[in-house]
């Protein structure tokens, strides 16, 4: 898939991220969640870090700060807002045909652009359906969008896997929706209940 065919699905899944960003309440960020380990600030933290400053960086190729790293987003009342706003950046970086060429140091080793990219949009989406399971939300993606992640999901699989990235598949129908396939690869069940 070529860069200017994938980038409006990192619109689209930036939009849809900020959206049920926008609905977890204060309330909620200490909520257990469907990942092992993680409350909802450990997961909205991971997800903001990754899904909009290191969009950005990476389109920048730039590394990320230990400071931004080490950053608690949720402390700020307005972190919603402030994501929304960091999505926004890390897209128009991207919307550059150019920043698509070549590869990005990922500071263990290199990666081209081309295949970094949709990972980084695999991660809005999956973890955003994360998100919305464990605050009572629906994350929903066009498709096309969802065929994007679902190909990124089966390529690197067994890679995510190999960091606890992902759980073991789960079975789904043959004929269920493209993004519940998707999340039925990468070991999330798409039955889970909201607020599981």
């Amino acid at each position: 898939m070529k860069s200017n065919d994938m980038h409006p699905y990192m619109v689209e899944c930036a939009a849809e991220a900020a959206r049920v960003a926008r609905g977890v309440t204060a309330a909620q960020l200490t909520d257990p969640t469907h990942c092992s380990d993680w409350d909802v600030r450990a997961l909205v933290n991971h997800w903001v870090l990754y899904t909009s400053h290191g969009l950005e960086h990476r389109a920048l190729r730039k590394q990320l700060s230990e400071e931004l790293t080490a950053r608690d987003f949720t402390a700020d009342p307005d972190w919603a807002e402030a994501y929304a706003a960091q999505l926004d950046r890390a897209v128009a970086a991207w919307a550059d045909p150019a920043v698509w060429e070549g590869e990005v140091d990922l500071g263990m080793g290199k990666m081209p652009a081309a295949e970094l990219a949709p990972m980084i949009i695999k991660e809005m989406a999956v973890h955003g359906w994360d998100v919305a399971k464990a605050t009572g939300q629906e994350f929903h993606i066009s498709d096309g969008a969802a065929g994007l992640v679902l190909d990124v999901v089966e390529k690197h699989g067994d890679l995510y896997r190999q960091y606890d990235g992902f759980a073991d598949p789960v079975a789904v129908p043959d004929d269920a929706p493209v993004f519940e396939r998707a999340l039925a690869s990468s070991g999330r069940s798409p039955e889970l209940s909201s607020a599981a």
